[in-house]
């Protein structure tokens, strides 16, 4: 393992090779006071790395579909945040704050600075705030619907609740192994398919049996639903510090790439256009019937976005 991060000691080939499929293979690195499990896209090199950076509830295998291809070439990696996939976390490791220092370290550590953030969703946000608060650390960023403060229009009323659920103390405690008991982890991907997707029957049948693995490892894990609320609670109180937010994401000076969904329930396609009209120097492109996860529902859409916008501004990458 002569690689950046594969060298990083106590970096160990993790037992479980569920992205193994798309060409990704899993490792355990030491970061934080604790193991963090990510992949790795075959041996691509030249240019930023790219690392993929999932959402709340997500994992690596969010990124499977797109991992190998949309770089053209570049390294490319995606992590398991504290609490999520299959890196362990708790209350206190999985707040935004938690995993923001923890995708700086594994960007300094294992990929190699300076990167290009991909993130979707929370996975977004949190590459805004890394990028804003290392900008040496980051060249560009693809956000593919990330959580910004909400453009005024009525809300998804399920959406609504059940982050509501999260917010209030006692009710986010008793909710979520509630409903982590009332379906059987196939019935926990498919309903995670159901939010997350315009339409269901895009999903591909290989992400979901690995998704369901993934579950079923995940089922009796300790601390999975202590980090959700952690993770879901700290994202909200980012977000309704908007003004602030807004101003992180204004001060940012590399290319930005952001990719929204018009069907999208979660992050709506007016919240991602009221993005892109603050921040001009972006380019913002919002994909028709498309919901919330566009790289597991439109893999080649989303693919070719970021090959054309790593053309455009990182140009040197495809000589080198």
């Amino acid at each position: 393992m002569t690689r950046r991060g594969l060298a990083l000691a106590g970096t160990v080939e993790a037992p479980w090779q569920l992205a193994a499929p798309w060409g990704g293979r899993g490792y355990l690195s030491e970061l934080r006071g604790g193991r963090v499990h990510w992949i790795e896209f075959g041996a691509q090199t030249g240019g930023p790395p790219l690392v993929f950076v999932h959402g709340l509830g997500g994992s690596h295998l969010n990124w499977v579909l797109v991992g190998a291809e949309a770089g053209g070439g570049r390294r490319s990696l995606a992590l398991d945040l504290h609490g999520f996939g299959l890196t362990p976390g708790n209350r206190s490791s999985a707040t935004i704050a938690a995993n923001t220092a923890l995708l700086h370290q594994f960007v300094t550590e294992v990929a190699g600075a300076p990167v290009i953030l991909v993130g979707n969703s929370m996975g977004g946000m949190l590459s805004i705030l890394a990028a804003h608060a290392h900008p040496e650390s980051v060249a560009g960023l693809v956000l593919v619907a990330p959580v910004v403060p909400a453009a005024p229009r009525r809300p998804d009323l399920s959406v609504a609740a059940q982050f509501l659920m999260y917010a209030v103390p006692g009710l986010g405690e008793a909710y979520i192994p509630a409903r982590r008991d009332r379906a059987e982890p196939r019935q926990q991907v498919q309903n995670v398919i159901s939010l997350c997707f315009a339409d269901p029957a895009r999903a591909d049948p290989a992400v979901i049996e690995a998704s369901v693995d993934l579950a079923r490892l995940r089922h009796d894990a300790r601390g999975t639903e202590e980090s959700m609320l952690a993770a879901a609670r700290s994202l909200l109180q980012v977000t309704a510090r908007a003004r602030r937010y807004w101003a992180q994401m204004a001060a940012l000076g590399v290319p930005v790439l952001l990719i929204g969904g018009s069907a999208d329930r979660l992050v709506p396609a007016a919240s991602i256009r009221a993005a892109g009209a603050r921040n001009p120097g972006w380019e913002t492109i919002v994909l028709a019937g498309v919901g919330h996860t566009a790289q597991l529902e439109r893999p080649a859409a989303v693919t070719g976005l970021m090959r054309a916008w790593l053309d455009r501004n990182f140009p040197s990458d495809a000589e080198e």
